[in-house]
């Protein structure tokens, strides 16, 4: 099968591999769908602290963002689960440790990341293997788009439940990506005041066309009393600006991850009796995204600013935008389009 391979950074393509085998507890996945993530890019770029920890080594597949149909079970495995639309959790624990067994599987030490983590292969390919106990089945109407979003939306649902919003609080969401722009819609499912903090314009511009009008850069940005605030930027100055800005007794919430190391007042977290929550993975958020997305209480569609092949995907990471890509952060893989632009 096609699969993207990265063999060192910034040296990438696809390649002819052999197609997974449903092991014993596993399923085979038909992808149809997958995302690009900034993860995938300092895979691509080098930077990825897992490669200089030793949690991953090239040559690597990326990819875990992803949908697609059940097409082979390996033993233990329901045979039911053949022809349903799924996606899958990224982080597979050991299923024995204290953490695992206590319901926290997705900061395993042990764990495998899907196209990310101990070497297990992703979903930047035509096919995936996965266990059976990690997927999560959609509804059969489910948009492909839709599906590959589940998991980001996961990392944002958590977010605003960390940020433990009611309707008419006012929260600020800093950094108007994939993320950002996902915790604020969900943050408007739940009745929340939206405002959210951008650098370019052009970031900026496009939350608008989302019904965002309170989006601000930094020298513009309100002075208002904000009931919690959402660090979804890369930015290692603003985690401090999130506790600066967020009323006493409010409640700040880090998903976001920066390049380098970020520093906060410790004293400003205890003077303000402020709450702090750090989010890592979909994993908990799973269900709720899809039900989400199912009810249309949160329509994330028009993030995908173009579906391109395997092919052109080097490029994405590298830096280029797709051809006629419009203005949302997200690029999606459908690996079923060649390089010469038609589909199987």
């Amino acid at each position: 099968m096609r699969a993207f391979v990265i063999t060192a950074p910034g040296q990438a393509g696809v390649q002819d591999v052999e197609p997974p085998i449903a092991a014993p507890g596993e399923v085979v996945v038909d992808v149809e769908r997958a995302g690009v993530c900034g993860t995938d890019v300092e895979f691509y770029t080098g930077e990825m602290a897992y490669l200089h920890q030793r949690h991953a080594h090239f040559p690597m597949r990326i990819g875990h963002e992803w949908m697609g149909t059940v097409t082979a079970v390996g033993d233990g495995v329901d045979p039911g689960w053949i022809g349903h639309r799924v996606t899958g959790d990224t982080m597979l624990g050991c299923g024995k440790c204290r953490r695992c067994l206590a319901g926290h599987q997705h900061v395993c030490e042990f764990r495998q990341e899907v196209g990310i983590r101990g070497g297990r292969a992703g979903a930047l390919a035509e096919q995936v293997a996965v266990p059976a106990t990690s997927l999560h089945r959609f509804p059969d109407d489910m948009d492909a788009a839709l599906g590959a979003l589940v998991e980001p939306a996961g990392n944002a649902l958590r977010s605003v439940q960390g940020a433990a919003l009611k309707p008419g609080d006012r929260a600020l969401i800093l950094g108007p990506g994939a993320i950002g722009l996902l915790c604020a819609m969900f943050a408007r499912a739940a009745g929340a005041e939206v405002h959210l903090l951008g650098r370019s314009q052009r970031s900026i511009s496009f939350a608008k066309t989302l019904g965002f009008q309170d989006v601000w850069a930094e020298d513009a940005l309100p002075d208002l009393p904000f009931d919690a605030v959402i660090d979804a930027s890369n930015s290692p100055a603003l985690p401090a600006k999130a506790l600066e800005v967020v009323e006493p007794a409010g409640r700040v919430v880090y998903v976001g991850l920066a390049g380098t190391p970020s520093l906060i007042d410790t004293r400003d977290l205890a003077l303000k009796d402020v709450t702090a929550v750090g989010i890592l993975s979909a994993s908990p958020g799973l269900a709720g995204a899809i039900e989400a997305f199912a009810s249309g209480d949160v329509d994330p569609r028009p993030l995908v600013a173009a579906t391109i092949g395997l092919e052109d995907l080097a490029g994405v990471l590298a830096g280029a935008r797709p051809h006629g890509a419009g203005d949302g952060p997200k690029i999606h893989i459908d690996p079923r389009i060649l390089a010469a632009g038609g589909t199987p």
